[in-house]
């Protein structure tokens, strides 16, 4: 496509959509809705081609489109993906067009919507795709205030209220953020200081702090990682997470579940780990810790639910926990496994939630004793509920089996029986899965549902989407690995060079 900008349409798609529909009649509900479809699904395919136009032979950032902004701060517009961000911005291009479908049925001033889903979908997607970090900061604030309103208006929950629900989310969501912009602006001094010139892009800051301190590294990296720490739900800072699930609409709690925690993660690979590499060897051993006990507590809190959200919402806290031993094992296959499962839990966790609200829509409720049976009444939702569920639990042949198995060796082989402490979780994740399916879809049914019409038209498409994906990518994951090898690969030398310890993993 020569030098069509490709980045920037898969980001402006969604906010053409969204500027289309404030023009558009907020009677025009079928219009306002394919709108946003379109716009999705033309970010989305985009998105597809420049995945598979990546060139893996030469590897390295791609795609780049510079555009100079604020030269006294070294800031630039500086869109490229490698290795380890395209994987994740492909994974929310396909996340939110599904989305879309999943809140087909959304009749409360969808327009009103429809635009702030778009506009949550091109901030999680900004962050994905720059380098540089000044507009990775802009991009992930632009993300707390869409998902704020999402939730008050269009959010339901029993258990707390939906605004105790988006307050509680947004303020965690916001204390990280502060916690990381002190990070950041003391990066940002200091690099200046060494490197004579402010420079914020990411390679620009992890050139310059190689010249800084050890402790100035060890507590810059703190900071960081409490603030991404906190954004991946990571333990003891988790309680917003299940709650916001809860609290948020269906398509909120798909990308909540499926990237936004996952900005977490990527920022913690791609700012923290490799700009501060020495900071990073320091607390490794707490970030394995940390994950270790978010992957046991959240699971076994997963077991005591009977809200189907609720359950999916601690699931989620204590599969990011696999994301943090993994960074925490500081190895090219335990970054592989992180990101390759950041990618399989957004699509398996989508699945899952869309299914729940489709239920929820349904039967009017998520809380397991009052559900049984639902697969003679929706066969569909239920397949699409098992699949999940399946995945979930880390069954061969689904999208997570492998970066699971991949997290557990890089685990065992740099902490040994830590790592077999979180391979306890995966029981604990197969009795919370198991049970939720069994209870919610089998068994007897329930008279009072035999009325409820299974999913049809538009609303498969989070089934059909999602569930492929799922299945391919447990057949075929060397279209995951390879692409994600060209960014780790690369991003492990430097840092091994950084800590002059040669060689890696």
């Amino acid at each position: 496509m020569g030098e069509f900008p490709l980045l920037l349409a898969i980001l402006l798609a969604p906010v053409a959509a969204a500027l289309v529909l404030s023009f558009i009649p907020k009677e025009e509900k079928l219009l306002i809705k394919c709108i946003a479809a379109a716009g999705t699904f033309t970010s989305m395919a985009l998105a597809f081609y420049t995945y598979f136009s990546y060139d893996t032979s030469q590897g390295g950032v791609q795609f780049v489109q510079r555009i100079p902004w604020i030269e006294d701060l070294g800031v630039t517009f500086y869109l490229g993906v490698d290795g380890v961000s395209l994987p994740l911005m492909l994974l929310i291009s396909i996340l939110g067009f599904s989305a879309v479908f999943a809140s087909w049925n959304v009749d409360n001033r969808p327009r009103d919507f429809f635009i702030l889903l778009c506009l949550l979908i091109t901030g999680v997607m900004g962050t994905f795709v720059t380098q540089d970090l000044f507009i990775f900061l802009l991009f992930y604030e632009v993300v707390v205030i869409p998902i704020y309103i999402l939730i008050i208006i269009w959010g339901s929950t029993k258990r707390v209220t939906k605004e105790y629900a988006g307050m509680k989310l947004t303020i965690y969501l916001l204390i990280g953020s502060a916690f990381l912009l002190v990070g950041v602006i003391a990066l940002f001094v200091k690099a200046k200081g060494i490197a004579g010139a402010p420079d914020m892009s990411f390679a620009g800051l992890a050139q310059a702090a190689k010249g800084l301190s050890e402790f100035d590294q060890i507590w810059m990296f703190a900071v960081m990682l409490f603030g991404f720490g906190s954004l991946i739900s990571m333990w003891p800072f988790h309680s917003w997470s299940p709650d916001g699930y809860a609290g948020a609409p269906t398509a909120v709690s798909m990308i909540h579940a499926g990237v936004l925690k996952k900005i977490g993660g990527y920022g913690l690979i791609r700012i923290a780990l490799y700009v501060l590499p020495v900071g990073a060897k320091f607390w490794a051993p707490v970030m394995a810790v940390l994950g270790v006990c978010g992957v046991v507590y959240a699971a076994m809190a997963a077991l005591a639910q009977k809200d189907l959200k609720y359950i999916v919402g601690y699931s989620s806290v204590s599969h990011m926990g696999y994301v943090m031993l993994a960074v925490g094992s500081l190895s090219v296959i335990g970054l592989n496994g992180a990101i390759a499962y950041m990618f399989a839990h957004g699509i398996m966790a989508a699945l899952f939630f869309s299914m729940i609200g489709f239920i929820y829509e349904k039967t009017h409720t998520r809380w397991i004793p009052d559900l049984g049976g639902l697969h003679r009444q929706v066969p569909k939702i239920s397949v699409g509920f098992m699949l999940a569920a399946l995945a979930t639990l880390g069954l061969p042949g689904l999208i997570s089996f492998i970066p699971e198995f991949t997290i557990f060796i890089a685990a065992f082989h740099q902490y040994g029986g830590l790592a077999v402490a979180a391979i306890a979780g995966v029981i604990v994740t197969a009795l919370y899965a198991l049970r939720a399916g069994a209870y919610a879809l089998f068994g007897p049914p329930r008279e009072e549902y035999d009325h409820l019409q299974d999913i049809r038209g538009p609303e498969l498409v989070p089934l059909v989407v999602l569930g492929t994906v799922l299945i391919v990518g447990g057949l075929l994951p060397s279209l995951l690995f390879n692409v994600i090898n060209c960014g780790t690969i690369p991003l492990m030398a430097e840092i091994n060079a950084a800590l002059q310890i040669g060689g890696k993993f």
